[in-house]
């Protein structure tokens, strides 16, 4: 029963280890005169993927390789299917014409690059399915690239700076709530690792399964709160370009250190679970010119929804 509570009580910890340690960075880093636009595409932009960052790396030290894969797949497709959808129902949607045929292609591609690199068997008849070392490094690099794009781009916007929000605290205060920030995202991570293992194990289930679905969804809780709080605040554009960077530093960004750590062996089966990142990517991109032109409609979120719930019935079908 302990493991249980500790597995519950550890999302808890982790998203308010990354709440602190956002606030506290951004308050640094506003004492330190770095500006808002910076401030903006680093700290608060990291910041809601620190979850799955921390659980990763928990996951790869400890050799839970299909948690860590699960954790990031099932991350990218609860961020498109469920978290565009619940916010799309909250208000419809629109999106500026620059994450539409820049940011969420650049999401496609990178999950479509990762599928080609944990499948070198298949490709290349040789060697394992796994994500070595240096295809962790070659995502990294590409990543660099989506930052400095990110910050040439934002750069030339007169309102980035409007939308970033930052409390300034006192030296000390800042420090502290970095460090506890820390603290709590590594023992959240922790408990939610063990106890996704323990209860794995008692119900029969695979590792992969858990990570996909509990461990995807219950890390992806900040992503949900800021979309959703974005669509009903008519932030709109907030809301897709939240979830489309996420699931770009998810795979660049979360893999590629993960994989540094300890290289990720890959199950065939996981395919499955690529091509449905892929289908939602598509998807996603699709919606933009169905309907209400670069927007996505209520009728929308909710075909968004049905079909995770559908993902989801199949995981546990399979499973």
């Amino acid at each position: 029963m302990l493991i249980y509570f500790l597995f519950v009580a550890g999302f808890v910890i982790l998203i308010k280890g990354a709440d602190l340690l956002v606030d506290g960075a951004s308050s640094l880093a506003r004492r330190f005169n770095v500006s808002d636009l910076v401030i903006g595409l680093t700290v608060v932009a990291l910041g809601t993927s620190t979850p799955e960052l921390f659980v990763n790396i928990i996951a790869s030290i400890n050799g839970n390789t299909g948690i860590a894969i699960g954790n990031i797949i099932g991350s990218n497709i609860a961020n498109i299917l469920l978290i565009l959808g619940v916010s799309a129902l909250v208000y419809p949607i629109s999106v500026t014409r620059g994450t539409v045929w820049k940011e969420i292609p650049f999401s496609l591609l990178s999950v479509i690059a990762l599928g080609v690199m944990v499948n070198g068997q298949l490709i290349n008849n040789t060697g394992q399915n796994s994500l070595v070392r240096s295809d962790g490094l070659l995502l990294l690099l590409f990543f660099i690239i989506f930052i400095y794009y990110t910050f040439s781009i934002a750069s030339k916007m007169d309102d980035v700076s409007a939308k970033v929000s930052v409390t300034e605290y006192s030296l000390l205060r800042s420090s502290v709530m970095i460090a506890i920030g820390l603290i709590c995202l590594t023992i959240g991570a922790k408990w939610i690792v063990d106890g996704a293992v323990q209860i794995a194990a008692s119900f029969g289930m695979s590792q992969s399964l858990i990570g996909l679905t509990i461990v995807a969804i219950g890390t992806s809780l900040p992503e949900l709160a800021t979309s959703v709080a974005a669509a009903y605040k008519k932030n709109v554009d907030i809301a897709v370009g939240n979830v489309v960077g996420s699931n770009i530093f998810n795979i660049l960004f979360v893999l590629g250190i993960s994989s540094l750590i300890k290289p990720l062996p890959f199950a065939g089966s996981s395919n499955v679970d690529i091509a449905v990142v892929i289908f939602a990517s598509l998807l996603l991109f699709l919606s933009m010119f169905t309907g209400k032109r670069h927007t996505l409609d209520r009728w929308q979120g909710g075909l968004f929804l049905v079909s995770y719930v559908i993902y989801i019935a199949f995981l546990i079908h399979a499973g």
